[in-house]
C-alpha cells in the first residue's frame, strides 16, 4: 500500500502512450486511460466490450482540475466538502471548451466525475497532466474486480500494466448523483443514500431507470457471475451455492458468508470476492438469503437484483 514512486511512474509511462492500465480505487479496480484522448478512451470500450452509448466516469486529482472541464454549483460543493475524496460520483455540466473526449461522454453535455481516495491513484493523478477515465476493470455485465488478480482474470495480457494497491476497501462501485437541475441519485453505491439525504435535509429521489443513460452503471444486467441467482431465500439445495449475510453455527461446504456478524460494510466489501469464488468452484446455481435493505444493504441488494437478471 506504499506510494511506490517507480510503479506510479511506470503507470504514467503507459498512460502517456495512450494505453489502458488497471488502477486501484477504494471502490473497485478501474480500467484507466487519458480522458482527453479519443484514441485512449476508445480502447476502454473495446477492451470492456462496452456499448458506446454508456458514458465513463472521470477521476480527478483536485477541484482546480475539475473546474477546467465542468461547471460546479452549490449542491456539488456541499457534497464535495463532506464526501471527497471517496466513493461518490457527480454528474455535472460539461464546459464547452473542455478537452474531455467525446467517447467519454457519448457526445453529451454532461460528465460523471469523482475524486478517488486510494493513495496510489491519488499520487498517480497528481503527476498527470490529464484526468483519468476509469470504469470498472471488467468485461461489461460481469463482476467488478476488487484486486489486481481479478483484473488479470478479466483481461490477461490485453493490458500491459496493473498498479497493485491491494484489495479495494469499499468493494462496491461509487454512488452516482446527478446535480443537473434537482439532485437525483442515479446509482446506489459506496456512499450511503441516508448520508446524502442528511446533507440536503430531505430525501433525494432515486432515478436509476433513466432511459437516456446519461450516467454509467444503468444497464439492467450487470455485476453478474453468469450463474442463475435466486434471492431472499432461507434454504438451499446441496448443489447450490448459498450466500448468507452472517456466519451460522451450523455450516456446510456450499455456505458462503458475507460477514461474521451481519456487518453491512464488511458484507459489501466481500460481495464480489464471494461471487468470483463461487464461479471458480463451478457452482451452477446461487441462492441468497434476505439482505437487510438499509445502508449499504440497499446497494448490495441492487447489485444482486441486477446480477440475477436474465
Amino acid at each position: 500500500m506504499k506510494n511506490d514512486l517507480s510503479n506510479i511512474k511506470k503507470a504514467k509511462y503507459y498512460l502517456d502512450k495512450k494505453e489502458c492500465i488497471g488502477i486501484p480505487t477504494e471502490t473497485v479496480y478501474g480500467l484507466a486511460a487519458n480522458a482527453y484522448s479519443n484514441l485512449a478512451t476508445s480502447k476502454i470500450f473495446k477492451l470492456k466490450r462496452r456499448p458506446k452509448y454508456n458514458p465513463l466516469i472521470v477521476h480527478y486529482s483536485n477541484l482546480n482540475d475539475l473546474k477546467k472541464d465542468c461547471e460546479i454549483n452549490q449542491n456539488f460543493m456541499k457534497l464535495y466538502k463532506e464526501f471527497c475524496p471517496g466513493p461518490l460520483t457527480f454528474v455535472l455540466k460539461l464546459k464547452k471548451n473542455s478537452k474531455i473526449s467525446k467517447y467519454v461522454t457519448n457526445n453529451k453535455s454532461t460528465l460523471a466525475v469523482r475524486f478517488p481516495m486510494h493513495p496510489l491513484t491519488k499520487s498517480l493523478l497528481k503527476i498527470l497532466s490529464y484526468p483519468l477515465a476509469a470504469p470498472s476493470a471488467n468485461i461489461t455485465t460481469k463482476i467488478s474486480p476488487v484486486s489486481k488478480d481479478d483484473v488479470k482474470e478479466e483481461f490477461g495480457k490485453k493490458i500491459k500494466f496493473i498498479l497493485d494497491g491491494g484489495r479495494s476497501k469499499v468493494g462496491l462501485e461509487s454512488t452516482i448523483i446527478s446535480l443537473i437541475n434537482k439532485p437525483k441519485i442515479m446509482r446506489l453505491g459506496g456512499t450511503e443514500i441516508e448520508k446524502i439525504n442528511k446533507i440536503f435535509k430531505r430525501e433525494i429521489k432515486l432515478d436509476n431507470k433513466n432511459k437516456k443513460k446519461i450516467t454509467p452503471g444503468q444497464g439492467k444486467l450487470h455485476y453478474s457471475p453468469g450463474i442463475p441467482i435466486r434471492l431472499n431465500k432461507n434454504k438451499s439445495a446441496p448443489d447450490e451455492a448459498f450466500i448468507l449475510i452472517k456466519k451460522r453455527k451450523l455450516s456446510d461446504k456450499n455456505y458462503f458468508y458475507l460477514s461474521k456478524s451481519q456487518n453491512l460494510n464488511e458484507a459489501a466489501r466481500n460481495l464480489y470476492k464471494i461471487l468470483r469464488m463461487i464461479k471458480k468452484k463451478k457452482y451452477k446455481k446461487i441462492v441468497v438469503e434476505k439482505i437487510p435493505n438499509k445502508g449499504l444493504g440497499k446497494t448490495i441488494n441492487d447489485r444482486l437484483v441486477r446480477a440475477s437478471k436474465k
